[in-house]
């Protein structure tokens, strides 16, 4: 017993202490307060800051005893290492972030689970890819090699190397969803309402009605003289009663992240 607590004594520690939303992926004891962890290997920031079940890619900004450092920094003995999340609706420019720059024009692919999600962002004029039928393997080249915002509910997901930037969905319906979208990357201002399919993601152009009469109701082409086409799959869009309630719909989901940050 003598000997395992002079080892004790001796193992290399260093103190952390996360920030903000960071919080949600500790258990209820780490949650916004400094705590030490004793190690007795040598590993990366990035590899401790996962080991307490924080993926990397809601990571952006991180100090170690008082000083920018990158993922590949390994931890010492006696650090105090800071880690706050990403920043996307703030300029911190003039700090070393953790990637070159945020993603001013966001573009977004989604996990198989939130095709509705998927549909809202569509909905909101935002590029978000979805296929319900997509491996994570998949989902993090895409993500990756089309520098696309990976949402997800699955933490696992986002701890893949590959990933650099992704979101954890902490609201499980998807009307809260997009409002907690908007929010974590301040959309409110980006957001271009019908402009987007919502079936297959393409951006829609005006087309006459002697373009799409063939595809219309009769009493559609009879009040409507103007409309929207998807040039990939020719779905026609016009402004009937569906519009007006989900422009009703879009506002409230706009609004609500204003009201959220006033408070």
């Amino acid at each position: 017993m003598i000997a395992n607590r002079a080892v004790a004594n001796v193992m290399p520690a260093a103190n952390f202490r996360f920030y903000a939303e960071l919080n949600d992926f500790l258990p209820p004891e780490r949650r916004f307060t400094e705590f030490t962890y004793g190690f007795l290997d040598v590993a990366t920031v990035k590899d401790r800051i996962q080991s307490f079940g924080v993926p990397h890619t809601e990571v952006d900004f991180i100090l170690v005893n008082g000083n920018p450092v990158d993922f590949a920094y390994r931890v010492q003995d006696g650090d105090r290492i800071s880690v706050y999340p990403v920043f996307e609706a703030f300029d911190i420019s003039g700090l070393t972030r953790l990637r070159p720059e945020p993603l001013r024009d966001p573009r977004f692919v989604l996990d198989v689970h939130l095709g509705r999600l998927a549909a809202y962002l569509r909905m909101l004029g935002f590029d978000a890819l979805y296929q319900n039928c997509c491996t994570d393997e998949r989902l993090a080249e895409v993500s990756r090699g089309e520098h696309r915002i990976l949402l997800t509910r699955d933490v696992g997901l986002l701890k893949r190397g590959a990933v650099t930037h992704g979101y954890y969905l902490r609201a499980d319906k998807p009307r809260w969803q997009v409002v907690e979208v908007v929010v974590q990357f301040d959309l409110a201002r980006l957001a271009k309402p019908f402009s987007r399919c919502l079936r297959c993601n393409t951006l829609l152009v005006q087309a006459g009605k002697d373009q799409v009469r063939h595809q219309l109701p009769a009493q559609v082409a009879l009040l409507h003289d103007e409309f929207l086409r998807c040039p990939d799959c020719s779905r026609v869009y016009w402004k009937g009663g569906h519009f007006r309630r989900m422009r009703q719909w879009i506002d409230s989901s706009i609004q609500a992240p204003v009201v959220a940050r006033e408070r």
